[in-house]
């Protein structure tokens, strides 16, 4: 202890003279002269102090290293359920449900409301199954029979006109330039144009190159659904398309008289019937080439 007093004495120069005599003849004095002439060179003197505390001051701070939520796993997952919930919100709104009938072919199915449809050979139907409760709204090329579902209101667009309907049974034909409606049950507002006509119950009307045609129905269902097609008023050429979709054939036609009206029925399931009954009422002869293609020509 009084080795370790006189040394802080020595490094402060507050030894006497026999003191600093006693300590300079002890054996460890030339150790501690050693240790003295090294800490003497790390000695700072007060302008050096100045100057390093500037300088420390005078540094940047860094600033802090933050690693944004975004960058977290758990705020990924979540923004990948998000967009993914975008996505298919979006693509149920946009996306339509389509049901078709092949030529050849007839299809039903149910809407959304249970209202049934029944499709005709080479027709199409598009509706939007997400939103039917508020937007009713369906989308048909072709021909297609309707049973409404009471209390039930919603619309037929085609490209040539619009059906309006409320608990009804009714139905749409719209081929090429030619658009049919009947009523078979309840209402119907038929919009062609500029043109706006109910139609009730064994109520019909046509509209060929804006030439309106009124029809009185007799059938409690279109004959089509019993496998009977029927024409009110309709030219050859038309007649072979529709015999052409419900056979899923092609019917080649060489006869000059194409604007003879015809207005009966052909059956839907036996085609040399139907043939022959287009044969004899435009006095024509029909020539089977192929089991799919037919010939017709003037006699």
């Amino acid at each position: 202890m009084k080795k370790n007093h006189l040394l802080a004495k020595w490094l402060n120069n507050d030894l006497s003279q026999d003191e600093l005599a006693a300590f300079e003849a002890s054996p460890d004095f030339e150790k501690y002269q050693k240790i003295k002439k090294y800490t003497d060179h790390l000695m700072i003197d007060d302008s050096d102090e100045d100057a390093m505390l500037s300088s420390i001051l005078k540094q940047k701070k860094e600033t802090p290293k933050v690693i944004p939520i975004y960058k977290t796993w758990l705020f990924r997952a979540a923004a990948i359920f998000v967009i993914a919930l975008g996505i298919t919100l979006a693509f149920k709104m946009t996306v339509h449900e389509t049901e078709t009938a092949a030529l050849g072919e007839r299809t039903s199915f149910s809407l959304p409301d249970h209202s049934e449809v029944v499709l005709n050979s080479g027709s199409e139907i598009q509706y939007k199954k997400w939103n039917w409760d508020t937007h009713r709204h369906l989308e048909l090329q072709g021909e297609a029979y309707f049973r409404v579902a009471k209390g039930r209101r919603f619309e037929v667009q085609t490209k040539l006109g619009k059906v309006a309907v409320l608990g009804t049974q009714f139905n749409v034909k719209a081929r090429k330039n030619r658009f049919d409606v009947v009523c078979y049950e309840g209402r119907v507002k038929v919009n062609y144009a500029n043109q706006q006509i109910l139609l009730t119950h064994g109520q019909g009307v046509s509209f060929e190159n804006g030439k309106e045609i009124k029809m009185t129905i007799t059938s409690v269902k279109p004959e089509w659904i019993e496998n009977r097609i029927s024409f009110y008023k309709e030219n050859i050429r038309t007649i072979l398309d529709e015999v052409e979709r419900q056979y899923n054939i092609s019917i080649e036609l060489n006869a000059k008289d194409t604007t003879s009206l015809f207005t009966g029925k052909l059956p839907a399931k036996n085609l040399e019937t139907a043939l022959q009954i287009i044969s004899t009422t435009y006095d024509v002869k029909v020539q089977k080439v192929s089991k799919n293609k037919i010939i017709i020509d003037e006699k």
